[in-house]
């Protein structure tokens, strides 16, 4: 099963897919494993990522993964519920990483990361709560990699609708079912 949580910047989005899971794992005695692709590359990083530690219950597993996003999901085999949080803070980490200089190298790349990313989500017998954010209701950003992130970004939420099982839009802390197959 995968569970898309969208929505904008401090909508709540996290806590909500924290709580999915919660009440998940204790219906079906599992446990849960955060999946971070978050990095601690200043100050202000540093204070979230422990802000969203404390938030959660110590009893929670949990993997860092910036990059290999596809390898860590195709490693799990245990049938448990994965948090990955959050596919935006992947994709700049992606981003970032790749060393092409002409756009559409950059573009294809990217492209194939999502690909590998979509296919080991559909072939895994997981339960996988998946946080993203919702950037395309704004303006269009100045500068090509801020575009490149901008509309990356949209078709990789796109792509992810379409294998999603369910689709939660969180607004102001509040969920609103975007599409459920249940």
């Amino acid at each position: 099963m995968i569970h898309l949580v969208i929505g904008g910047a401090r909508s709540g989005k996290s806590r909500y897919a924290e709580q999915v899971c919660l009440l998940l794992a204790s219906a079906d005695e599992k446990s849960v494993t955060y999946i971070a692709t978050a990095t601690a590359i200043d100050e202000e990083m540093v204070a979230r990522i422990n802000r969203h530690q404390l938030e959660r219950d110590k009893h929670w597993k949990l993997v860092e993964c910036p990059l290999l996003l596809a390898e860590q999901i195709a490693k799990t085999t245990d049938n448990n519920i994965y948090l990955i949080d959050c596919l935006t803070l992947w994709l700049n980490n992606l981003i970032f990483s790749l060393e092409a200089d002409i756009l559409s190298d950059k573009d294809a790349q990217i492209a194939q990361k999502m690909d590998d990313l979509v296919f080991s989500l559909s072939n895994s017998n997981n339960t996988f709560v998946i946080v993203t954010n919702e950037v395309g209701q704004g303006i269009i950003p100045i500068g090509e990699t801020s575009r490149l992130f901008v509309d990356h970004s949209g078709w990789m939420n796109q792509k992810l609708a379409v294998i999603a099982d369910k689709v939660t839009l969180v607004v102001a802390g509040l969920p609103l079912i975007l599409k459920n197959k249940a």
